[in-house]
């Protein structure tokens, strides 16, 4: 049973340029403007209108915009819920105009070894993470530690969760890393390593989206009878002012926007392609976590119910549940 028609997210890629250069992520490869603030001003408004309610600024490095901050309060007084992820190395220096401006902001960190995690993130970024969480502290935010699973640094949960969650009071967001184009997440979770990361979910102070468990469990998204509403939950915006379709890893077809995303969104075009979602071939056997939450919230199958727990645990801890009821991603 569908539960809304209506998008909730977008993801809103300020630039595709990047400060750093994961291993497990394709989108520094790729040369890329910004996107301009007057654009900004008039897709917000439009995403209003189409009843979205979460804004993630995304990249790439979204600090990496010099106006980013203003972006942040643009969405903020529009009375959008607010997300960024950074890798922390532009955050201490920004973090006074960033103040009061995100309600979940994430530092990624995939290990309690500095040389562990530098070397998966392709750059020096350690020290920031740990500069970054006491910035944040001292400024009153309250940060979440975002850790990418592998089956290579699994074992550091334990360690990150001990040596620096609890110390600092910090939320732990458990994300399962997956695959998309060419880029492999390495071996795959056994079904006996993500039985731990969902006990380790039910842990105070962790996020592990019980969903996401489920889902590969069972093999991904299936096309004969797909969980993936991509297209019809989630707004994906280019630093090219493009709307992207069916998602931002496997985007098809992309549309100049051009002022006019609100009728974009409804033309015939792009309801066509949203009825292809989770479908397309490349779509079988997906696990893309930014997409698959959406998906969950508006759906009411096996996994809206295995993920209603943790998400709505997650957004209490947050303050932010009042605000997303009753569509929580």
């Amino acid at each position: 049973m569908r539960l809304t028609s209506k998008p909730v997210l977008c993801n809103y890629y300020v630039t595709y340029r990047c400060n750093a250069k994961c291993s497990f992520c394709d989108i520094w490869e790729k040369p890329s403007p910004y996107i301009t603030l007057e654009d900004v001003k008039q897709n917000l408004t439009d995403l209003k209108r189409l009843g979205v309610q979460v804004i993630d600024f995304t990249g790439g490095e979204p600090l990496l915009h010099r106006q980013i901050d203003e972006m942040l309060q643009m969405a903020h007084d529009m009375g959008f819920v607010t997300t960024l992820t950074t890798n922390g190395l532009l955050y201490p220096k920004m973090a006074q105009r960033l103040k009061g401006k995100i309600d979940m902001l994430h530092f990624s960190l995939d290990s309690s070894d500095k040389t562990e995690h530098d070397t998966g993130r392709g750059v020096a970024c350690y020290d920031f993470v740990m500069q970054s969480i006491e910035v944040a502290k001292q400024l009153g935010e309250h940060p979440d530690i975002l850790f990418t699973v592998f089956k290579k640094n699994l074992h550091q949960l334990e360690e990150v969760y001990h040596k620096i969650i609890l110390p600092n009071k910090l939320l732990l967001i458990i994300n399962p890393a997956f695959d998309y184009n060419d880029i492999e997440a390495g071996e795959q979770l056994t079904a006996d390593e993500l039985k731990y990361l969902s006990d380790f979910g039910k842990r105070k102070r962790v996020y592990m989206n019980e969903g996401f468990i489920q889902l590969r469990l069972d093999g991904g998204n299936h096309v004969n009878d797909p969980v993936c509403k991509a297209a019809s939950t989630t707004l994906v915006i280019s630093p090219e002012n493009e709307l992207v379709l069916p998602c931002y890893h496997l985007g098809a077809k992309s549309f100049r926007i051009e002022g006019n995303l609100y009728e974009l969104y409804k033309s015939q075009e792009v309801e066509q392609l949203k009825r292809q979602e989770g479908r397309l071939p490349e779509c079988e056997g997906c696990t893309i976590n930014c997409y698959m939450q959406p998906s969950f919230a508006v759906e009411m199958n096996k996994y809206f119910w295995k993920a209603l727990p943790s998400t709505l645990k997650y957004n209490y801890l947050k303050g932010t549940w009042k605000r997303l009821l009753p569509f929580n991603v």
